[in-house]
């Protein structure tokens, strides 16, 4: 069996932050109506995410820290870790599935058993620290997931691609100095989380951008500095931290990149991995609060992930 993976749970749609948080439960609802709508459904794999293991949480994330989150987890009403982020009595079960799908999605592409994935879930990771939530973030599934790919199943190197608005600076954090690790990222600046601009590490390929950069100079950039990075880098698998909050319909931000972009960018990353690391690729859903670009994007994403 090859293709590709469309994985997530009903238990991330019961997080929820409050009544007008932005990162809502619509955003899966979103994702999946476009991938129905576009009869995108019948060319992936559906699976639903397991729950990660404290032992898995421990490869990106402190025990301390674990701890500590297991612990603030409500039985009723809201807890606030800072304030854009808090947990209700929902969270822990739905950041469990998420880290849990980024594992059983590189489980699955090691195996053979799928060429690539991408994880619709929440809440989203490339916030979250080492020993740290923020920015709507708890565990960073990404990281988790390049930590597994290396860890268990002996890869020597791995590539993060992080296109969200924001800098994914838990990502960066988890990963500062490991060489096994590259990570591309494009970010508006400044903007939160005010990170990535300051002594990045070798490893991490930081390139921060004005509000209002359009598409053309990000597909520039990705030929220019990404592709060639990467190539250099010689990973055997990618992960794509896939937020598209850069979309110009994107309140939460102010850069103006399209559907296509997202597709454009896809693609380049698709032939890469088709060409150095044997097609393989896991992708996790971060940001996009535009709820029709969301799905747009997300679902042309996904299609070029499909090669289709």
């Amino acid at each position: 069996m090859s293709g590709t993976a469309f994985i997530t749970h009903p238990d991330c749609w019961l997080h929820d932050m409050g009544r007008g948080h932005p990162e809502s439960p619509d955003r899966l609802s979103a994702i999946r109506d476009r991938m129905i709508a576009s009869g995108l459904e019948q060319y992936v794999s559906n699976y639903e995410a397991p729950q990660a293991s404290i032992e898995q949480l421990q490869l990106a994330h402190s025990p301390d820290y674990i701890r500590e989150l297991f612990e603030c987890a409500p039985k009723r009403g809201t807890v606030s870790l800072d304030a854009d982020t808090a947990m209700c009595p929902h969270t822990l079960q739905a950041a469990l599935r998420a880290a849990g799908a980024g594992i059983f999605a590189t489980d699955m592409v090691m195996r053979g058993e799928i060429d690539n994935a991408f994880c619709a879930v929440r809440p989203p990771g490339h916030h979250a620290e080492y020993a740290h939530a923020m920015g709507f973030c708890f565990f960073n599934n990404v990281a988790i997931a390049a930590r597994h790919a290396l860890e268990v199943h002996g890869l020597e190197r791995v590539a993060i691609i992080d296109f969200d608005v924001h800098h994914g600076n838990g990502t960066e954090d988890i990963f500062y100095s490991d060489e096994r690790v590259l990570m591309v990222s494009f970010f508006q600046h400044p903007f939160y989380p005010y990170s990535g601009t300051r002594d990045p590490s070798a490893n991490m390929l930081n390139t921060p951008l004005p509000a209002a950069t359009r598409g053309d100079v990000v597909r520039e950039l990705v030929e220019r500095s990404w592709l060639p990075a990467l190539a250099k880098h010689r990973p055997q698998m990618l992960f794509i931290s896939a937020g598209f909050d850069a979309h110009y319909e994107d309140d939460m931000a102010s850069m103006a990149l399209f559907d296509a972009d997202y597709a454009w960018i896809t693609e380049q990353l698709r032939a890469f991995a088709d060409t150095h690391c044997q097609g393989r690729i896991v992708s996790m859903l971060e940001g996009g609060y535009a709820l029709s670009a969301l799905g747009r994007s997300a679902a042309l994403h996904v299609k070029a992930l499909a090669g289709l």
